[in-house]
């Protein structure tokens, strides 16, 4: 079962992040310049609105009615997310040796919402609590589009371009208004999102991919290999490591400590470490200058393949000491 859900994983991300980084080479070799700057920009900006109503339509209200029974895990989900990473965020950030570009992608990486299919799929490897993962990740990710916004704010009111009130229009309309349109809309196109999942989820990551094109390209154009090192980026993958490392360690740690039963435990372990590239991405390109972008993602690249291989290892390690008798 463990060898499936790995191969089910793998097959759904790999591919992905082989796409992401060709995306990033073509983005190197072919950015939109002049008069397709504007159109491709444009593009973004409507890949992004899509992304979110499909968040938005894939959301049930009754995984939030049967999550808020778990209160406890959910909240200690959401603490680690949203303050235990925030404040590591600050941490690496005011380390003298990292560029300040890499600063601001490191701790704007540490303030986005966890990931949703990834968590899921791990928690179920490691034989968890795969109903209250999928509670923990959908809460996670509604939270976060109020939460990364206003944190963003409030730590990064200075950084790359700040946060206005420009800014929070442009959040408003292409990401809160699209996910609740989505929502709401769930009873009449629920089913329609359901049987075209496969489908919906090659739009998503197209959307994604679209958004890193524009982003990077508008980087490149700005020269943004001129002003990253080689070095740098080893740094920047050091880093990365140390921070999963931590936050792996210590979601455990705390899962056991406050007395979560093992399924639960899992479940903060693989919600409470992990950062959605997905959401990562289109609001980098809402809340950041165009130039800015591609160098503030560069973190949340690194992070998410580094904890897909960690997880990866992790996750089939404990499923198989998983005691018979532990519920899912």
């Amino acid at each position: 079962m463990a060898d499936l859900m790995i191969r089910r994983v793998s097959a759904l991300l790999d591919p992905f992040l082989l796409l992401l980084m060709a995306t990033v080479a073509l983005a190197t070799v072919l950015p939109a310049r002049g008069g397709w700057a504007p159109v491709v920009a444009g593009l973004a900006d409507a890949g992004i609105v899509l992304l979110f109503f499909l968040h938005g339509a894939r959301l049930s209200r009754e995984a939030i009615v049967a999550g808020a029974r778990k209160w406890h895990l959910h909240l200690a989900v959401l603490l680690t997310t949203f303050a235990l990473f925030p404040l590591l965020g600050l941490a690496f950030g005011a380390l003298p040796f990292l560029p300040g570009e890499f600063a601001a992608g490191m701790l704007f990486l540490t303030l986005l919402p966890s990931t949703v299919q990834s968590s899921i799929a791990f928690t179920a490897i490691a034989r968890g609590d795969v109903a209250a993962a999928v509670c923990a990740a959908s809460f996670s990710n509604l939270a976060g589009i109020f939460l990364t916004p206003a944190l963003v704010a409030l730590l990064m009111g200075g950084t790359m371009g700040g946060f206005s009130w420009g800014a929070a229009q442009t959040i408003l309309l292409q990401l809160l208004l699209p996910f609740l349109a989505g929502h709401f809309l769930r009873p009449w196109i629920g089913d329609f999102v359901a049987r075209h999942k496969a489908w919906l989820g090659k739009v998503d990551r197209g959307s994604i991919l679209l958004v890193v094109y524009a982003a990077f390209g508008a980087a490149i154009v700005e020269g943004l290999w001129q002003k990253v090192a080689p070095i740098s980026l080893l740094v920047l993958v050091a880093l990365c490591a140390v921070l999963l490392a931590i936050v792996l360690g210590l979601t455990w740690w705390l899962g056991r400590r406050l007395g979560f039963s093992r399924a639960e435990a899992i479940v903060l372990l693989f919600c409470g470490s992990k950062k959605s590239l997905a959401t990562g991405v289109p609001m980098a390109g809402v809340l950041f200058p165009a130039a800015s972008v591609g160098i503030v993602l560069l973190p949340i690249m690194v992070f998410h393949q580094l904890q897909l291989m960690a997880c990866a290892v992790i996750a089939p390690r404990l499923g198989a000491t998983a005691p018979d008798r532990e519920g899912a």
